[in-house]
C-alpha cells in the first residue's frame, strides 16, 4: 500500500498538464478569484445569486457561438461571420412567425438550416479551395447582415403565444434565492436558452476528449503535415470544423431570440469579437492544437464579470467596458504566451 501511494505522488512517475489543461485551470483560478474580490470588494449585487445567474441567462447565446469559435479556432482557423449570422437568423424567425403562422419547430429548423448552410459554404471555401478563412468569414458576416435588411428592414417582435411562453419560462433554482422585504422567498432562476448553452458545452466537451473527430481537430491545428502523416484527412476534419460552428451559430441564434424576443439588423453587433476574445481567455490559441469548450464557457463568464466590475466601479461608459476588455485581452495573451514559452524551454531541458 504505501508504494502505490509513493509512485501515485513521485516526481518522477507524474505526467505534466498538457497545454489544454494548464491554461484551462488558469482561466478557472482567474474567473473564481476575480469573482471572490468583487464580492469582497463591492458586495452588493456580487452577493446576489440572481446577479451571478444573470451572466447565463443574458449570455447563453454569447457560450454558444464562442464554443463555435473555440472549434474552429483548434484547427488554426476562424469564423467572424457567426454575429450576422445570429441576426439574420432572429429576423427571418420572428417574420416567419409573424408573417406566415410559423411555429416554434419550424422557427428551430430555420436557424438550424440557416447555420448549417452558412457552415457548408464558407467550410467548402476553407477546406477544399484553401481561401484565408478571415476573408470567407468577413464575406459572410457582410452577406449576413445584407440579408438581414433585407428580411426586414424595420425590427420586428414576436407575438407568437407558445414562442413568448417558452421565452418566458424560467428554471428555477430552489436552494438559490434571496429574501424579499416582505419575507417572501425569491428563487434564482434561469432562462431556457441557458439549459441550451450548458448541453452544448457538455456535448462538445465530451467530442474533443473522446471521440477521433475531436482529436483530429487538435492534430490539424498543431500540424497539418503530422496530421495528414497520421492519416488525418485534414480537408475533412476543417471543413466539419466550419460545418459545426455554422450549426451552433443556429442555436446561438434561436438562444438569442429567445432572450429578446425581437428580430433586428443591429442584434448581436460585435458578438464575433466578444466571442473571440472569450475563446482567447478560455485559453484557446489563435495558432490553433489547444483549446477547450469548458475554458469558453469560463471565458465568456470572466469577460462579462469584469463589465460588470467596470459598472460596479462607477464607469458606466461603454468605452471603458472596451478598454477593459482589450487590456483582458493582452493580458492573457502575454500571459499565455509567456507561460507556453517557459513550459517550451522547461520540457526541452528536461528532455536534454
Amino acid at each position: 500500500m504505501a508504494n502505490i501511494f509513493t509512485n501515485l505522488f513521485s516526481k518522477k512517475d507524474r505526467q505534466p498538464l498538457s497545454n489544454t489543461t494548464l491554461l484551462l485551470t488558469i482561466t478557472i483560478c482567474t474567473f473564481v478569484g476575480m469573482y471572490l474580490l468583487a464580492m469582497l470588494i463591492w458586495g452588493g449585487g456580487f452577493l446576489n445569486p440572481q446577479q451571478f445567474l444573470d451572466l447565463f441567462n443574458n449570455n447563453a447565446y454569447l457560450i454558444v457561438i464562442a464554443c463555435g469559435l473555440t472549434i474552429v479556432m483548434i484547427t488554426g482557423g476562424i469564423d467572424i461571420s457567426v454575429g450576422g449570422t445570429v441576426a439574420l437568423i432572429t429576423m427571418a424567425s420572428v417574420v416567419f412567425m409573424e408573417d406566415h403562422n410559423g411555429g416554434i419547430l419550424s422557427s428551430v429548423l430555420i436557424a438550424l438550416g440557416i447555420g448549417l448552410a452558412m457552415g457548408i459554404v464558407q467550410g467548402y471555401f476553407v477546406a477544399y479551395l484553401k481561401i484565408q478563412p478571415f476573408i470567407v468569414t468577413l464575406a459572410g458576416m457582410f452577406f449576413t447582415r445584407g440579408m438581414t435588411t433585407i428580411v426586414s428592414k424595420a425590427p420586428r417582435t414576436a407575438t407568437n403565444e407558445l414562442f413568448l411562453e417558452l421565452k418566458d419560462f424560467y428554471i428555477d433554482i430552489p436552494f438559490l434565492g434571496t429574501w424579499a422585504r416582505n419575507g417572501n422567498w425569491i428563487p434564482a432562476s434561469i432562462e431556457v436558452g441557458v439549459v441550451i448553452a450548458l448541453v452544448v458545452v457538455i456535448v462538445l466537451w465530451a467530442m474533443l476528449k473522446w471521440t477521433r473527430f475531436g482529436r483530429n481537430l487538435y492534430a490539424v491545428g498543431g500540424n497539418n503535415e503530422s496530421a495528414l502523416m497520421l492519416g488525418i484527412n485534414v480537408q475533412r476534419t476543417q471543413f466539419f470544423a466550419y460545418v459545426l460552428c455554422g450549426v451552433l451559430a443556429g442555436i446561438a441564434g434561436f438562444c438569442y431570440l429567445l432572450h429578446t424576443g425581437a428580430g433586428n439588423a443591429s442584434n448581436a453587433t460585435a458578438a464575433e469579437m466578444q466571442a473571440i476574445a472569450s475563446s482567447i481567455i478560455g485559453g484557446t490559441l489563435l495558432s490553433g492544437g489547444v483549446g477547450s469548450v469548458v475554458g469558453t464557457l469560463f471565458g465568456v463568464m470572466s469577460l462579462k464579470t469584469i463589465n460588470n466590475i467596470v459598472v460596479a466601479s462607477g464607469l458606466r461608459e461603454p468605452y471603458w467596458q472596451s478598454i477593459t476588455t482589450g487590456l483582458m485581452l493582452c493580458f492573457f495573451i502575454l500571459l499565455q504566451s509567456v507561460i507556453l514559452s517557459y513550459r517550451k524551454k522547461k520540457l526541452g531541458h528536461n528532455a536534454g
